[in-house]
């Protein structure tokens, strides 16, 4: 879920329009707000914090708990990456600062006091600092790829020939929060583009896809899946060849797999070859290099295997939940 790049922090003019005095005082003069007085000390919705400089997802509610310290506290951030500490020897004390990694915005501070059970850090973070997104909010926010975390949105992972096109086709239907393309089920650990080129690695080229499944259901993601392959080819889709270029479905919830089943012997009846399809559990999956992440949006004239009038029916489809 590291999409850092996003985040850009602006200019300090930008900062003060964009800011009250309070945020500004914090996160830049590393100012504290009251305890107690604050806007999210009680705040437990379902939902995500971002920092207020840049957007950058920091904190998910699901990680929060009541410490009685009077500001929100935390158990871990996202991502460690999210976040940097500093020594802080202010006011007498030596203390680890918080900031956020893109906006250098000071945070907070984090303590060695926290639960034992979700890892002992109590990452003590002034309201100022953030912005909450409430859960039935994020995915028009643009965050909807952290409903996952928070048990309101599924996955699948969908191998089907170079993944440049099958993401980009994914990434039309309605329902679908969020899309990132990476190698699945392979031999070896933290593979190349290259080294998963070669054809020695086992790896797959598939895209992670989560989705709401309120608005769009696996069994509608599966037609829409067998609508892009040729299911009955080996180790070949359009012009790529190779077995990173075989079809699977990978699954995280075993829950899953009588959907799986379903939808595979259903379109097995249409054809006289048997399927070349996988249907198996997720057991690795690496994100691919950044370039190849929304490829197709950077280079719209991009090769692509799939015709582009599946992208049209892909954005036009009308997604119905499964029962």
């Amino acid at each position: 879920m590291n999409d850092a790049g996003r985040y850009v922090r602006p200019g300090d003019e930008d900062l003060r329009k964009k800011l009250t005095p309070l945020q500004y005082a914090v996160t830049q003069k590393a100012a504290t707000e009251r305890p107690y007085a604050n806007e999210y000390v009680g705040e437990f919705r379902p939902g995500i914090y971002v920092d207020v400089t840049t957007g950058e997802p920091l904190f998910l509610s699901t990680d929060k708990f009541e410490s009685g310290c009077g500001w929100p506290a935390f158990s871990k951030p996202i991502v460690q990456e999210a976040v940097t500490e500093h020594r802080d020897e202010s006011h007498g004390m030596i203390r680890t600062e918080v900031r956020s990694r893109c906006g250098n915005a000071h945070l907070g501070h984090v303590f060695a006091d926290g639960p034992r059970e979700s890892g002992g850090l109590r990452y003590c973070i002034n309201s100022a600092s953030l912005r909450f997104i409430p859960a039935e909010k994020m995915a028009d926010a643009g965050y909807g790829k952290y409903l996952l975390p928070l048990g309101k949105a599924k996955e699948i992972y969908l191998a089907g020939g170079c993944f440049w096109g099958m993401e980009h086709y994914f990434k039309q239907v309605a329902g679908v929060l969020d899309t990132e393309v990476g190698y699945a089920n392979g031999t070896t650990a933290n593979p190349t583009y290259q080294e998963v080129c070669t054809d020695k690695t086992g790896f797959a080229e598939t895209v992670r896809v989560v989705y709401d499944p309120r608005k769009v259901g696996l069994r509608f993601l599966l037609q829409m899946y067998f609508k892009a392959i040729d299911p009955v080819s080996v180790n070949r889709q359009g012009n790529d060849v190779g077995s990173q270029y075989r079809t699977g479905i990978y699954f995280v919830d075993k829950g899953d797999l009588p959907l799986i089943e379903k939808a595979w012997q259903a379109e097995q009846a249409r054809h006289a070859k048997p399927l070349a399809v996988e249907k198996k559990p997720l057991v690795k999956f690496y994100a691919a290099e950044d370039y190849h992440q929304d490829y197709l949006d950077k280079h719209p004239g991009g090769y692509c295997h799939i015709p582009p009038a599946l992208f049209t029916s892909a954005r036009d489809a009308q997604p119905m939940p499964d029962d």
